[in-house]
């Protein structure tokens, strides 16, 4: 199959990116390189630069690559930034998303993974949390991620594009190949930045919280490693051949951040210099994945699941890649100045019509 990936330059998208490689599918990744990197990227795969309010150069793309299904990455996704700056998160998540998926109809694409998030649930009742708890978001982000997926459910109701909603826990860990990692700038995730800390290149770690109703006070999530993730993604294509599917996508066990913190110390052998923050607004005191619906259905598990050994591979990628991807690229990726793949002449002049509704329904036969 042919796909596209946008936000495939970031940290769970590459990693989707080479286990589709892995499976022998062809990818063209398209980010705008806001957070992705250019190295994230195989040196073989095509990398379109550009952003998703870019109809006109993401309309070309798609008419001249026909491909086979879109995987959705690309997406502003921190919690207490949404807090801070909810409209922003609203417009650019909803509204870009909501372009993307109006362009898939458009250009006949009929299978659509969409990166959504545990943030959909904000303070659930019930742990784990399973596809049918209520859906609160806790903030704009989450907010922004739960709009998407309705635009999903009526693109199939009325259309017929078959989505998987795989709403994600904490991704964590790297490639264990050594062949991508996590590189964020800044950096938020505590994993990271507690190996960081250990090996003195931070001089304190702040854990945000120590009075929630959890067993230590501090939050617990469920931290589900890279890899994992990317695979569940490989099998949520192959279910929505025929119908559009919701997974929670997680370990099913959660972790609390005094627990990281001790893990990391018994990987890294060092102390972490540590102390306590205020709470973060948004941040519920439990996320954990009730996975059972995705096991089930298609066989998924995961083969990383310990803590330990997903901080293991994290801190191994840091260890060979002290900078991240901000080394030099000895073959740099393709942009949209440079593509690899062949675009339309004049790109800039393929706008995308306004097409009333009923141009998008198929002809009876």
């Amino acid at each position: 199959m042919h796909y596209l990936v946008t936000g495939g330059a970031g940290f769970v998208g590459s990693h989707v990116v080479l286990a589709l490689r892995d499976a022998g599918h062809s990818v063209v990744v398209f980010d705008n390189l806001s957070t992705g990197h250019r190295a994230a990227v195989p040196a073989d795969v095509p990398l379109i630069v550009g952003d998703l309010s870019d109809q006109a150069l993401l309309g070309g793309i798609m008419e001249h690559e026909r491909f086979d299904g879109v995987l959705h990455f690309a997406a502003l996704s921190l919690v207490g930034d949404s807090m801070r700056s909810p409209f922003t998160y609203l417009r650019q998540n909803y509204l870009n998303s909501l372009q993307l998926i109006e362009l898939c109809v458009y250009h006949s694409i009929r299978r659509f993974v969409f990166s959504s998030t545990a943030a959909l649930f904000g303070t659930p009742e019930q742990q784990p949390i399973m596809e049918h708890a209520d859906v609160n978001p806790g903030s704009p982000y989450g907010e922004s991620k739960f709009l998407i997926e309705r635009v999903l459910h009526w693109s199939e109701k009325i259309y017929g594009l078959h989505s998987a909603c795989l709403r994600y826990f904490n991704a964590a860990g790297s490639d264990p190949m050594g062949r991508a990692g996590e590189d964020h700038r800044p950096e938020t995730h505590l994993i990271p930045l507690a190996i960081d800390t250990a090996l003195g290149r931070r001089e304190r770690l702040s854990l945000f919280g120590a009075d929630y109703d959890t067993h230590d006070g501090t939050c617990v999530r469920d931290y589900i490693h890279v890899t994992d993730l990317a695979h569940a993604h490989l099998v949520a294509l192959e279910q929505i051949e025929t119908r559009s599917v919701t997974y929670n996508v997680g370990n099913t066990t959660g972790f609390s951040n005094l627990d990281v913190i001790r893990s990391v110390e018994r990987v890294t052998g060092q102390r972490i210099n540590w102390s306590w923050a205020d709470r973060r607004p948004g941040d519920p005191a439990i996320l954990i994945a009730g996975s059972q619906r995705l096991r089930t259905e298609t066989g998924w598990t995961p083969r990383i699941a310990s803590l330990d050994d997903i901080v293991e591979t994290a801190y191994r990628w840091r260890l060979t890649h002290p900078e991240g991807y901000a080394a030099p690229v000895p073959q740099p990726a393709f942009s949209h100045e440079t593509p690899q793949i062949p675009l339309p002449p004049h790109i800039a002049d393929f706008p995308i019509p306004v097409i009333a509704d009923e141009a998008y329904r198929p002809t009876p036969s």
